[in-house]
């Protein structure tokens, strides 16, 4: 039986960071705009906790900063705060996204003290390039040492990259997906560039000196990067930005390819591109109809939402009819006719 995975989430609105990268404005992203207290950390832990269920795996997360680029004092703090659930048994363990240049071995040595297991960096891109023309204050080197030490220490590694970036391009997101292969890092998240309200980016938009991706953009180039990911084994936990109040239609999105289901949008342009490829090998594109089988799990990515997928096969290809099939379900066949 599985466990629940539950992450609190700890929110640290641009604390510890001393650039201002200019798609960054934590405080509208994260959909929190007031510091962070222990109390209200402790209230935050306390009503997830009485909500998970007893067999569920909890661990705390500190999003939003720098992490460790926080003054030391004030990290001893909240480490020890999230600390004493583990020692209670109600907490497993702690995650955080930090920089790469904010890591070393004497921070990994304390870290590694207050029962961190994961730690994320906010990598972006691994173009020089495109790392300088975002203010990121880092250099693609530093996320390759820092990288290594985090393996080295023996924690999970996790790596944040962004496409869309100002300087960025097609052949710059594949070059970065390739090298992040190479870092193997355990977990990954993809976020397309999104402009925020109040950041610098959104006044590089206004001057029409910065164009975000359209959302058909973002999509195909997000799927060509899922799959070179699943293809090496690498775990992609997130494919855009979490929908919160403020980011959101109508929120705190000035522009750029924001979509409440992004992930599935995605996932379903994978599966049309694979339908495809076997019409065109199997040589299906004069017949009168279609029968597409799939595992359960994948019949709404094959149909696409709104039924585009089968809208779009059926427009292309001229199909009288179109049959989505679950197979390997014993005797019965369950089928979605268009």
């Amino acid at each position: 039986m599985a466990f629940k995975h539950i992450v609190i989430p700890i929110f640290i609105p641009h604390k510890g960071c001393p650039f201002d990268c200019i798609y960054c404005n934590q405080k509208y992203i994260s959909g929190q705009k007031d510091d962070m207290t222990e109390d209200k950390m402790i209230s935050i832990i306390e009503s997830h906790i009485n909500s998970a269920g007893q067999d569920a795996y909890i661990e705390i997360g500190f999003y939003g900063g720098s992490f460790t680029g926080i003054e030391r004092e004030e990290q001893y703090k909240y480490l020890e705060t999230a600390n004493r659930y583990i020692k209670e048994g109600k907490v497993k363990s702690i995650r955080l996204s930090t920089r790469p240049d904010y890591i070393t071995g004497e921070i990994l040595d304390y870290l590694k003290k207050y029962s961190v297991n994961t730690i994320e960096l906010g990598v972006q891109s691994l173009d020089d390039e495109v790392l300088q023309k975002t203010c990121r204050g880092h250099s693609a080197e530093d996320v390759y040492n820092a990288s290594a030490l985090i393996k080295k220490w023996g924690f999970v590694l996790g790596i944040q990259t962004m496409i869309g970036l100002p300087g960025d391009s097609r052949q710059k997101a594949l070059h970065t997906a390739e090298k992040v292969v190479g870092i193997k890092p355990d977990i990954l998240r993809i976020y397309p560039t999104l402009v925020v309200r109040g950041t610098y980016l959104e006044k590089m938009y206004n001057k029409g000196e910065y164009t975000p991706l359209e959302l058909e953009e973002a999509v195909e180039l997000c799927a060509e990067l899922l799959y070179i990911y699943e293809k090496n084994n690498i775990n992609v936990i997130r494919i855009g930005l979490q929908p919160t109040e403020s980011i959101n239609e109508g929120g705190d999105v000035i522009a750029g390819p924001f979509h409440p289901a992004f992930r599935q949008l995605v996932e379903s342009r994978m599966a049309l591109d694979v339908i495809e490829k076997a019409i065109i090998e199997q040589n299906l594109s004069k017949k009168s109809s279609l029968i597409i089988c799939t595992d359960k799990k994948e019949i709404s990515n094959v149909i696409g939402q709104g039924r585009k997928n089968v809208e779009y096969l059926r427009k292309k290809y001229g199909y009288d009819k179109i049959i989505v099939r679950e197979y390997n379900v014993g005797h019965e066949i369950y089928d979605i006719k268009y």
